[in-house]
């Protein structure tokens, strides 16, 4: 069943993005078949889960953090994580760049843009994530490299709305994109979750987060 799963989501993308499967809350079992059936990327919101979770899997998972990152909790997964979705703030990025150094990595992260139309999702400003690539301080930070931005759009029903919203990330993406540094190397833009990749996709997300459409519902 999620092989068939995995399968129909792929064929809709048709290789224009890199599926992410959200394994939130889902025994290893499931994330073994899920391995099984082809997923490499998996993404997990919890810290805490992701490393219970990484040992008992095969080692060539990439690891994706997507949801909200504390900067207590850095140090758990910074042996191992491949991609940090999460990034709102230099003071988190510090200290993921101190974890990744103590680890002898560096660590891709993501900038996390607010573009949804509510107020409990997290994010930045996009002029706070320019200023962000643009400040020296970021200079001295060499274990983190910025690939890219991530947006969560608003939970509504109005695909008009969800579409605008993502449109909106991709444009400033493509803005952000021509600031290059050693620090700063733009590839991937997250967006889409399983009620939305399709749009998504449509407006340049090269990383779509699905869970339930792959595990079913929690």
């Amino acid at each position: 069943m999620i092989a068939e799963r995995i399968q129909v989501i792929e064929q809709k993308i048709k290789g224009r993005a890199r599926l992410i499967a959200v394994t939130k809350t889902k025994p290893v079992a499931m994330l073994q078949e899920a391995y099984e059936a082809g997923a490499r990327l998996f993404g997990e919101n919890k810290v805490q889960e992701m490393a219970e979770k990484q040992p008992q899997l095969p080692g060539d998972i990439d690891w994706h953090l997507i949801g909200h990152l504390q900067s207590n909790k850095v140090k758990y997964i910074a042996p191992f994580v491949s991609l940090i979705h999460s990034i709102d703030s230099l003071k988190l990025l510090q200290e993921v760049n101190k974890q990744a150094l103590k680890n002898g990595r560096v660590i891709d992260c993501l900038l996390q843009i607010h573009i949804a139309d509510e107020e409990t999702k997290f994010g930045m400003l996009a002029e706070e994530a320019e200023a962000l690539l643009r400040s020296k301080t970021l200079n001295d930070l060499q274990n983190v490299r910025i690939v890219g931005l991530m947006g969560l759009a608003t939970n509504t029903d109005d695909e008009e709305q969800i579409r605008r919203e993502f449109r909106g990330l991709k444009q400033l993406f493509d803005k952000l994109a021509t600031i290059q540094t050693a620090q700063v190397q733009f590839s991937e833009l997250s967006m889409g979750m399983s009620g939305d990749y399709e749009i998504a996709v449509e407006e340049g997300s090269t990383l779509v987060r699905v869970g339930s459409a792959i595990f079913g519902a929690r």
